[in-house]
């Protein structure tokens, strides 16, 4: 009977004993689980894994840029310059050689203009008189015109346009004041107010200084002293030094000159640029790049001038579209585009490498459902966020180093096809 107890005790103490392992082995098997998916987990956390898919795109290498403009520019100037001004071309306008630009005021021109004024008032007034009211037909044909003007400018806002209609209606008022006066008897009081009126206006006309244009170009009020420190005809002397010595401050718009005006060289202008990028190290004369202006376009423009210095360069740009854009400007903010580059575009964090003998040799993980494969690329363009890739030719994957065998199983990179991020190993 005790024998049998024992017996039923070891068996029972064995079960026990394998339950005991079992449940170890699940426990063991647990932690290795829950062990695994919380580093895959901080695997995914620290770099996580998402697709992407591969399109049609274009990338770019670009700098911000800060510029200092450089124009051929002939300062216009006469001698009355402390009378004031009248322009005669607006802002930006296209000017000839020996075009009238502006005229400076006369001595005692707001006299002389008002003098004008009341004695318009007189004619009138003894037209009506000497005439009856029947006016003969060309002054009613001028009067009409006078007032037609009149109403015109009530709907005008453009500066050039108003100062145009007014100086119409003055060239109607002295047509009118002539005719009345040939219409009129030697001695009359009408006769005597025109030519009262024509002196003031000789004098007028022959105290005003008009100053023409010496070279052909666009005119600019635009005068801010740099003409002739910031010029095309010596670059060597626009080292960092000296440009950052200049007290202009970026982006601000040059006020408007009152006693003098410059011609610019509409067909070009230069852009000097302080800049420590690697492109801007390695950039020679005669590369072409993009210039982002500060109306978003974008103009091509020829690196013409190189100054190196300790850590830093000077690159001078030639510039022949949007001169006109910029004659507001001393000092802008006008980014480089230094290269771009379209094709198949992808993220960065897309690519990994593995080793191929001596060769390091980009790869992409493509997922088609379930499945994924690996895809070597080949890098044509890269920035710091996205790459232009193409696939190796069969060839290019031998010199690499890859098998036959290696080659024929290898898949290649389409439009729409969906890669992994952050691919993990």
């Amino acid at each position: 009977m005790e024998k049998k107890q024992v017996k039923k005790k070891i068996k029972k103490n064995q079960k026990l004993n394998t339950a005991s392992k079992y449940l170890l082995i699940v426990a063991i098997i647990l932690v290795i689980m829950i062990g695994y998916f919380i580093y895959k987990l901080v695997i995914f956390i620290q770099n996580p894994t998402d697709t992407f898919t591969v399109e049609q795109g274009q990338i770019y290498q670009e700098e911000d840029a800060i510029g200092y403009i450089i124009r051929e520019e002939t300062i216009v100037k006469g001698s009355n310059y402390k009378n004031g001004m009248e322009q005669k071309k607006s802002e930006g306008e296209k000017v000839a050689k020996g075009d009238a630009i502006f005229r400076y005021y006369s001595n005692g021109e707001e006299s002389l203009t008002k003098k004008i004024q009341e004695l318009d008032e007189k004619i009138d007034e003894a037209m009506e008189k000497e005439d009856g009211g029947n006016l003969p037909g060309d002054i009613k044909t001028i009067e009409k015109q006078i007032e037609d003007k009149l109403i015109s400018l009530q709907k005008v806002n453009n500066m050039q346009t108003i100062r145009e209609t007014k100086k119409e209606i003055a060239n109607n008022i002295t047509k009118k004041a002539k005719i009345a006066g040939e219409l009129s008897t030697a001695g009359s009081y009408l006769k005597k107010l025109v030519d009262e009126r024509q002196k003031y206006e000789n004098e007028l006309n022959e105290g005003a200084e008009y100053v023409e244009a010496p070279v052909s170009g666009i005119v600019s009020y635009k005068v801010d002293g740099y003409e002739d420190v910031l010029t095309p005809n010596d670059f060597g002397k626009l080292n960092s030094e000296f440009l950052e010595s200049l007290e202009i401050k970026t982006g601000q718009v040059i006020a408007d000159n009152k006693e003098s005006a410059k011609i610019i060289n509409n067909f070009e202008c230069y852009i000097a640029y302080v800049l420590t990028s690697e492109q801007a190290k390695s950039a020679k004369e005669g590369d072409t790049v993009k210039l982002r202006l500060p109306n978003g376009q974008e103009i091509s423009a020829e690196l013409t001038y190189i100054i190196p210095e300790d850590g830093k360069v000077v690159l001078i740009f030639k510039i022949d579209k949007q001169v006109s854009e910029l004659t507001s400007y001393r000092k802008i903010s006008v980014d480089i585009i230094w290269w771009s580059d379209s094709g198949r575009k992808i993220p960065n964090d897309a690519i990994a490498y593995e080793q191929k003998g001596e060769n390091s040799v980009a790869y992409l993980i493509r997922v088609r459902g379930d499945y994924t494969d690996k895809i070597w690329i080949k890098i044509k363009r890269q920035n710091d966020k996205y790459a232009i890739v193409e696939n190796y030719t069969s060839k290019e994957l031998q010199e690499l180093g890859y098998t036959n065998e290696e080659i024929e199983d290898r898949g290649t990179l389409s439009l729409y096809d969906e890669i992994l991020r952050n691919p993990t190993k």
